[in-house]
């Protein structure tokens, strides 16, 4: 089935863009607002509205099919791509893109994706946002044109067995974290709650406050969760930890922090992200590698979490590579195309390295249920529910989109089984 056409058109997304630069230097909040001026290179305030680019792709038989483009909430930061605006970038889309994708055959998803990786205007590669978006279209064209699902259009084209069950999914607070981490503790929620600790009167001048919120955090699992409840801690800090204690990173001063962190924890498994942000990636990958050297040899039980730095698919692979990380956020965004999204999770495979399929809360619905599909195809280790930060909604779109998908492949299976008895 061939493609027709591609449109464009600006839209809204799930968030805000957020100048991080500017709020790690101590920008204060001012309601939602920030104070102050933006020291990152495309924005107008520190605090801005996110967007999105809505892509539909016009397929022969007069099927629509969607992806949206997305940029992250940090944009700018950490060797991402500059702010996305997507009055700027529709043109592109609609000219370029669109001129090398009309006419080639919808079935082929990873034929299209790497097409559109290598696509070049004027010298530069595509903004990750258009890959990102444009991508989801063209997957959501090939199961349309397979008559399958988007989980099995990526398994097959990797060579992946999907997810039986929905892979384990990751709740994020934002700075609500409190209320939204007892909806989560209701819900059962396995991985939570991120906790957006991002300033210093988040963790506390000596850590106190952080020390404090994950002993909360347990105290208040138990009291809401369902019975046998046991979730997995994730608390993304930003860097601050190594800002906290050392200019910008001291190994023993954190290696004991990491310790009280653990016993706060107590019996529930604790991963931190972003420890620290020593400013490039070569430098955050031995530091990475040094702390967690340091965390074994004091038999501190905590995981450690690449996320600054850790943007691209060759990002992902020198982090794995080196041993830097326990986990790696995939950040489905910054990866452009959502098949090198896929790659770098089954790049995780066989090594001490598990794959958080992340992305930002800056995203849309329909990014969102595109990287469900990823998480499955590929049995990611747990992938973050989005978009917003008001948690309910991104949970109930990731959650929800993995549950009807796993119980369609076990609808088609049981069919196919059938049919094969029914020939016999």
């Amino acid at each position: 089935m061939r493609i027709e056409s591609v449109h464009a058109t600006p839209g809204v997304s799930g968030f805000y863009f957020d100048d991080q630069r500017a709020i790690k230097r101590g920008a204060s909040q001012d309601g939602f607002a920030y104070e102050g001026d933006p020291v990152t290179e495309g924005f107008d305030a520190i605090r801005q509205a996110g967007e999105a680019l809505l892509v539909e792709v016009e397929l022969a038989d007069g099927t629509v099919v969607r992806g949206d483009c997305a940029a992250v909430q940090y944009s700018g930061a950490g060797g991402r791509d500059p702010l996305f605006k997507a009055e700027e970038y529709a043109p592109v889309v609609e000219g370029p893109v669109a001129d090398a994708v009309t006419g080639r055959e919808a079935e082929e998803f990873l034929a299209n994706a790497e097409l559109l990786e290598e696509l070049t205007v004027d010298g530069d590669r595509l903004h990750t946002a258009i890959r990102y978006g444009v991508s989801q279209a063209l997957l959501a064209a090939a199961a349309r044109a397979r008559r399958t699902t988007m989980t099995d259009v990526v398994a097959d084209e990797l060579g992946t067995e999907p997810a039986a069950e929905p892979v384990p999914v990751f709740g994020q607070t934002g700075d609500d974290r409190y209320v939204n981490a007892e909806k989560m503790f209701v819900k059962g929620v396995p991985v939570l709650p991120h906790g957006l600790i991002n300033a210093e009167e988040k963790i506390g001048s000596d850590g106190e406050a952080l020390l404090e919120y994950v002993e909360w955090l347990v105290y208040r699992s138990r009291e809401l969760g369902p019975e046998g409840y046991e979730p997995r801690l994730h608390v993304d800090v930003y860097g601050m930890i190594g800002e906290l204690f050392g200019a910008p990173y001291d190994r023993d001063e954190v290696v004991d922090y990491f310790a009280a962190l653990e016993d706060a924890a107590g019996d529930l498994p604790l991963q931190i992200e972003g420890p620290m942000d020593v400013g490039d990636r070569e430098d955050q990958i031995d530091a990475m590698c040094d702390l967690r050297a340091g965390l074994a040899d004091a038999g501190v039980d905590v995981d450690v979490v690449a996320d600054e730095w850790c943007n691209t698919f060759e990002d992902v692979r020198a982090f794995v590579d080196a041993g830097a990380a326990d986990v790696v956020q995939v950040k489905t965004p910054d990866l452009g195309s959502v098949h090198r999204s896929a790659q770098a999770v089954r790049y995780c495979e066989g090594t001490d390295t598990r794959a958080y399929l992340g992305g930002t809360c800056n995203e849309t619905e329909l990014s969102a249920r595109a990287c469900a599909h990823v998480a499955l195809a590929t049995d990611a280790a747990q992938v973050l529910a989005k978009p917003g930060m008001g948690f309910d909604e991104g949970f109930m779109i990731v959650e929800n989109e993995m549950r009807r998908t796993v119980a369609r492949r076990e609808r088609d299976r049981s069919r196919a089984a059938e049919e094969v008895t029914a020939g016999d």
